[in-house]
Formats: C-alpha cells, structure tokens, sequence
C-alpha cells in the first residue's frame, strides 16, 4: 500500500510545557490520523535549546512509527522551511507589573519575525495555528507579515475556552459533555469573550430550556468561562498545559475534517460577519467543507444581550490593533 507523503509541522515553544503536551500527540498521529506520517520541526529560542534537546530525545523513545524526522532549531527560516503547518505555541507570558499593552509589544516583535519567516520559508499552502497569547492580536501580527500567505490560512484559538464551556454546561445539566452542542465562543480569546449560551444544544435542546437559571448562565457561567485560565493558574501555580494542547489537536482536527453538523470555533479574520468590525481576527462559528475550505456560519441569531457582550469583545481587539500596530509601526 502506498504511504502518505509525510505532513511537515513546526511548532515554536517546543520545549515549554504546551509544546511538551503537544508533540507526542502529534507524533502518535492524534492530530492527522493513524495512516498520516509526521515530520517536526521543533523550534526554541537559543536558551532553551538543551531542553529541546531532551525532548527530542523523548520523542526518539517513543519509537512512534509515523514519525519521520525531528528538526530542532532556533533558526526561523530552517524552522518554517517547507512547512505544511505553523503551530505558534511560543510567546513570552505577562509578568507581574505587566500592562496588556506592554505584552502586545513584546510578542508582538517576536510574531513579526515568525510572520516574516513563515512567508519567505513555508510552503505557500501553510496554515497557522496561533496559540501563544494574547492570540488573536499575535495571528493579525504575523499575517501582516507574511503578504504572500493568504489570510484565510490564519487562524487563533478559542477551542479551549469552547471546550471550557462545553463541560461548565453539561456538569450543571447533569450530561455527558458530547451532548452540548452548537456552542460558539465569540470575540477575543481573553475574559471579555462570550461563550453563546442561548444558540448552545443540549441533549438537541435549547440549552435555555434545560438549564434555566439565567442569572446561573449570565453571572456565573459567562465569567467562569472567561477567566478558567486565571483560575487554573492561581490552583496548580502554573497555566493550561495539557488542555490548551489538547485544544490544539481538537483545532487542527476540525479545520482538516469536514464538518458534520454545528460548527467550530475559531479565530478567523473578520469580513463583517455579525456586524464584526472587518481586519480583526475574531472567534466565529466555521464549518468545514470536503476539500477543506472554511466558511462562517450564517443565520445564527443573536439577541441584544449577546450582541452587546460580543462587540465588547470585539472593541477590545480593535483597542488592541491600535496599540500593538501603533508599536510596531504596522498599517491596518
């Protein structure tokens, strides 16, 4: 039988502890399926190189049949060479005495120059997955710089935060977490987003009729959502690891399956869907076709409660692009 040509990865942070989740999932062919050959290249700044290393070697006692090849590198343009997808997991965190502001500038240097590499090295098919925060603004950052990828192949992650909510709801519903659906988390990846609660199923139902506490799902489920990631980090002293991987396999998935029913949330660059303001990268409800294109679901109606939540979130954004676009000296 003939083998797949392998599909050739780059995950930046490789060696930080989302990277470290991540890649034995994408080795052990969790991300692309079981008959799907992988190659990575793992890329770090040049102070966690040794850790690298370690890693690389973990990956090597594994034995995992689909693995191909193991780059490892600080090198941008040897770490995007002919990639089939970008995984930027890497960023620097807020620190203590940190403004937003301050972080925007920071990561937002760090995704100009992978934004630049990706273009001039990456396959021009490449897709890429932002993880690192704050997300949406680092995505815009490097599809900015990189003219010559198309836009729709950028993308930022809310999976997490849909994941998050999915499982608030079907514990407060007394379900198992497979039968919320249709669940759009909206805006930016950040506590300001909305996780859709009135358009939500469960069970094929309105998720309004089978938990109708709304002062439940307004002031304890919406902001539960919003700041699980503080919350995670004040109980284990360390942020999402293993779940914020795991959401990233669950991203990767979605936009190379079609979809099947519902839809997905993902961080795409807005056009004016749903009154959006347009050249943001934003959290919409996608659905995947059988070639692989993405389109925006239409005709989900929104109440004015959750148009007011959702363009809070999207004011906060544009804030964003003006403050990191101002700092880097990009044109919107």
């Amino acid at each position: 039988m003939k083998k797949n040509p392998p599909i050739r990865v780059a995950v930046t942070g490789a060696a930080g502890n989302i990277g470290y989740a991540l890649l034995f999932r994408i080795a052990s062919g969790q991300m692309f399926g079981p008959d799907q050959p992988v190659a990575l290249n793992l890329i770090e700044i040049e102070p966690g190189m040794d850790a690298l290393k370690g890693v690389a070697m973990e990956l090597d006692d594994c034995a995992f049949p689909l693995l191909t090849e193991v780059v490892q590198t600080s090198d941008l343009s040897e770490g995007f060479k002919d990639v089939d997808w970008a995984l930027l997991v890497g960023s620097v965190p807020r620190k203590q005495g940190m403004e937003r502001a301050d972080l925007l500038g920071i990561n937002g240097k760090v995704f100009v120059g992978q934004g630049k590499a990706i273009n001039d090295h990456a396959k021009k098919s490449v897709r890429v997955v932002v993880v690192g925060n704050p997300c949406n603004t680092n995505c815009l950052i490097a599809m900015k710089s990189a003219p010559d990828i198309p836009d729709e192949q950028f993308f930022a992650m809310t999976r997490l935060d849909e994941n998050r909510a999915k499982t608030q709801l079907a514990q407060k519903a007394g379900v198992p977490v497979q039968e919320v659906t249709e669940l759009c988390v909206w805006g930016n990846h950040s506590p300001t987003m909305f996780p859709d609660f009135y358009n939500t199923k469960i069970s094929r139902q309105k998720a309004t009729d089978v938990i109708t506490d709304e002062d439940w799902l307004k002031n304890t489920f919406v902001p539960t959502v919003g700041k699980r990631g503080a919350a995670i980090i004040a109980a284990r002293g360390a942020s999402s690891a293993a779940s914020a991987a795991n959401a990233v396999v669950d991203t990767v998935c979605d936009l190379n399956t079609p979809t099947r029913g519902g839809f997905h949330s993902v961080c795409v660059l807005s056009k004016g869907e749903y009154d959006t303001p347009a050249g943001i990268i934003t959290s919409l409800p996608i659905k995947v076709d059988a070639v692989g294109n993405w389109r925006v679901v239409e005709g989900i109606q929104l109440n004015d409660y959750a148009k007011a939540q959702i363009k809070a979130s999207n004011d906060e954004l544009l804030e964003e692009r003006k403050v990191a676009f101002g700092q880097l000296g990009l044109s919107v």
